[in-house]
């Protein structure tokens, strides 16, 4: 008697061929490229398949201002996409220590896949100088997948108004070209208030301007140099129907709280992106020592643990820099550390392993970190 196999029966018989022939194939080149394993050689070659650690190739570097530069990266088959308005962690080795920041997407839809970030390089700030001034065409970079949800809402209000100053236009500048790309034309009233140092200082100035003359928006710049600091007490003035618009806000610390504070006792919709949460209060600062890895920290009581270790050399996990998403936190050992937003303790018995989130903490006296 004769057994016929069915094209599925005789699938599911081959498929365990394939996988010995496959681990066979894989255990030949393993021997060849000993002691190095094959992902290593895949890395080199192929960087940016699937599978692999995340990472992104730098394909171009574009001055935007004296300061900051749009990076176009062609990340790995593995991106999984963002929503206008999101940002994304980037690992960057500076003299051989990998960083992680987080900077906002800026990009449209775009037929290649590519994604971008621009990046305001700040005093003594070791990545945004190095991404600014030093990274080239070609160079490497690890990726986070996107997060955040500083994201506009389905449906649209209809009326908007958006304040950003200085680089905290980069995550608007990606919703506003996802609103302008897309096929139908968008209808909502859209006023953009943006502030900065000076009118060469403004982040993607002409294009700004070039949606404000096609009557996309309405673009209000202020420029502290001529016109000083924006005061929240006359956004009425400013914009006269802004109890009917739905508010967004991105940019330095203040101007957030003061917006916070304006818009809350009265009702009125705001939404805030803030690239650090608030930091008010500090302490004597200690030793922080890290239990796995054995380096130990001088730091003040002022700065984020985060920070301390990372300017001495530490790798750190870290999400989005903004105290909200968690993705920095680690166990605490033994020791106390201070919350910088209002100063609370967090005190940790020998072996407790309470959970802290290192960028809005600062040590308050000698710290293990389970690190």
């Amino acid at each position: 008697m004769s057994t016929v196999l069915s094209p599925r029966s005789a699938g599911t018989v081959a498929a365990p061929a394939r996988r010995t022939l496959r681990d066979s194939v894989r255990r030949l080149v393993e021997a060849a490229v000993t002691p190095l394993e094959v992902d290593d050689v895949l890395d080199v070659f192929h960087p940016l398949r699937s599978g692999a650690p995340l990472r992104g190739r730098i394909v171009s570097v574009q001055a935007e201002t004296a300061d900051a530069a749009t990076l176009v990266i062609k990340p790995g088959k593995d991106w999984a996409g963002h929503v206008p308005g999101q940002y994304v962690r980037v690992g960057v080795d500076v003299d051989g220590v990998r960083l992680w920041r987080t900077y906002s997407l800026t990009h449209a839809r775009r037929r290649d896949r590519c994604i971008s970030i621009t990046v305001k390089a700040i005093p003594d700030g070791v990545v945004s100088n190095h991404l600014v001034h030093r990274v080239r065409p070609g160079q490497m970079v690890q990726l986070g997948q996107a997060e955040g949800d500083f994201v506009l809402p389905s449906p649209m209000p209809q009326k908007l108004l958006l304040v950003t100053a200085g680089s905290g236009i980069t995550p608007v500048i990606g919703m506003l070209r996802n609103l302008f790309s897309k096929a139908v034309p968008f209808e909502a009233d859209i006023v953009l208030l943006h502030s900065a140092l000076s009118r060469a200082e403004v982040i993607f100035g002409d294009e700004l301007r070039q949606y404000a003359a096609e009557g996309r928006l309405k673009l209000i710049e202020l420029h502290t140099d001529t016109h000083g600091m924006l005061d929240v007490a006359d956004l009425a003035t400013i914009v006269p129907d802004l109890a009917e618009r739905t508010t967004y806000a991105c940019g330095p610390v203040g101007l957030l709280d003061a917006l916070e504070g304006h818009h809350t006792p009265l009702g009125l919709p705001l939404h805030l992106e803030r690239f650090r949460a608030p930091m008010v209060a500090t302490g004597e600062g200690g030793t922080l020592s890290f239990t796995r890895n054995g380096t130990v920290v001088e730091a003040d009581g002022a700065t984020p643990i985060l920070d301390a270790a990372e300017s001495a050399g530490v790798l750190m996990p870290s999400g989005c820099r903004m105290g909200i998403c968690y993705g920095c936190v680690l166990p605490l050992r033994e020791g106390a550390v201070r919350d910088l937003r209002n100063g609370e303790l967090t005190v940790a018995a020998p072996g407790d392993g309470v959970l802290i989130q290192t960028c809005i903490n600062a040590v308050a006296g000698a710290c293990d970190i389970d690190h």
